[in-house]
């Protein structure tokens, strides 16, 4: 008898063999032991180091030129309408105050709707932090920065997949860049139409800073600008909840940019007249930072340094002044009430402008908008508490 291994194949076929031994068993097709079936399957793509990082930067650079395209058309619309006042600019007055509020309002429809398939299209810094306090947005999306962007992959993932919990997508910073280079963009194609506004080469003053960042009229108070910027950009940031809420009267997705433009273009005819209606912090930003690098200087940051930012200011002192009330040498008015008195006056001090009008007032007004939303008019069960729906 051989000792050598035998193959199973053969053996099978030797047990087909009828051996003269009547003893030994037949082993038929029949009784053959079934053996498991192998389907097809594509085999797991390793990425390279450009899918890598594409997908990295994929939401965020779809922000960033959302807020461009935002920028590209409101401030170009600006210039158009306030350069082409100047006769050496042009012989003839291109557009009105109507103009500026549909090219800001366009932009704002195009940025949304070439970010929102990717990104979400916020467009808007205050939007993506009341979406992270309100609706579960991860936070580590809204400043954070990718980590371990060229780490291996394994899966391609596709274009319906959930984003990975690497891919920390710097939201804020590309906004804020996006509306930097939107600004960059419209002051080259108007650069020297700027030069002749300005009545010399390299001059540059508020007259066209005003063209892409914001600046408040002459007699509006610190307290008047915050609550314009806060007002509007509530009533922005609401009208986006309502639109996109589908337990409301929710249009189709691909409705959302015309709902949008309307919101803005309404916004800018009713309430855009006294602080320009940024309601959006890298709209305002970005340019602002832009100006700075082109000519415009600490102008941008300084403007409105020293203004009245309490009307009146009250301050209680524990003397007793004769007669209820007493004025003082300074125009300031006494005004006593039992063993105290207090002091109404106009006090004069530092006011970062451009800090809390166009940024930290439509923060506070989105996340009111939000809160407001969520607490009285979204529907579920418990509309507080972010569902798997509200988490990208």
């Amino acid at each position: 008898m051989s000792t050598f291994p035998t193959s199973p194949r053969a053996a099978t076929r030797a047990a087909r063999i009828p051996s003269n031994n009547s003893n030994v068993p037949v082993t038929t097709r029949d009784s053959e032991p079934h053996l498991p079936v192998l389907t097809t399957y594509d085999a797991p793509t390793r990425l390279n180091t450009w899918t890598r990082l594409r997908l990295a930067i994929r939401e965020p650079l779809a922000e960033f030129i959302g807020v461009a395209i935002f920028v590209i058309f409101g401030a170009g619309a600006d210039c158009q309408v306030v350069l082409s006042t100047d006769p050496n600019v042009t012989s003839s007055h291109k557009g009105e105050y109507l103009s500026i509020n549909f090219g800001w309002a366009i932009g704002l429809a195009m940025g949304v709707w070439v970010s929102a398939g990717i990104s979400g299209g916020h467009v808007n810094p205050a939007i993506t932090l009341a979406l992270a306090t309100w609706r579960g947005f991860p936070w580590r999306k809204v400043p954070g920065a990718y980590v371990g962007l060229l780490q291996p992959q394994r899966e391609f993932p596709s274009s319906r997949s959930v984003p990975s919990k690497n891919n920390s997508a710097v939201y804020i910073f590309a906004q804020v860049m996006g509306g930097l280079v939107g600004a960059a963009l419209v002051y080259a194609q108007y650069f020297h139409a700027i030069d002749i506004f300005e009545g010399s080469r390299g001059t540059r003053t508020q007259a066209t800073g005003g063209l892409f960042a914001t600046y408040a009229l002459d007699y509006m108070t610190a307290v008047s600008c915050f609550f314009a910027e806060f007002l509007g950009t509530a009533i922005l940031v609401f009208m986006i909840m309502a639109a996109t809420d589908t337990t409301n009267a929710a249009p189709p997705i691909g409705l959302l940019p015309l709902v949008i433009f309307l919101t803005l273009l309404g916004l800018g005819a009713a309430l855009g007249m006294q602080t320009a209606f940024a309601f959006n912090p890298a709209r305002d930003f970005g340019p602002r930072l832009f100006l700075s690098m082109a000519g415009y200087g600490r102008d941008v940051y300084t403007y409105r340094r020293y203004v009245d930012r309490f009307d009146f200011c009250l301050v209680a002192v524990t003397t007793v002044l004769d007669g209820s009330v007493a004025s003082s040498t300074s125009g300031s008015s006494y005004i006593t009430y039992g063993r105290v008195y207090f002091i109404l006056t106009s006090l004069s001090l530092p006011s970062q402008y451009w800090l809390w009008c166009p940024i930290l007032a439509p923060v506070a007004g989105a996340q009111a908008a939000v809160a407001l939303y969520d607490l009285f008019l979204r529907g579920g069960a418990d509309p507080i508490v972010p569902t798997e729906h509200d988490r990208p």
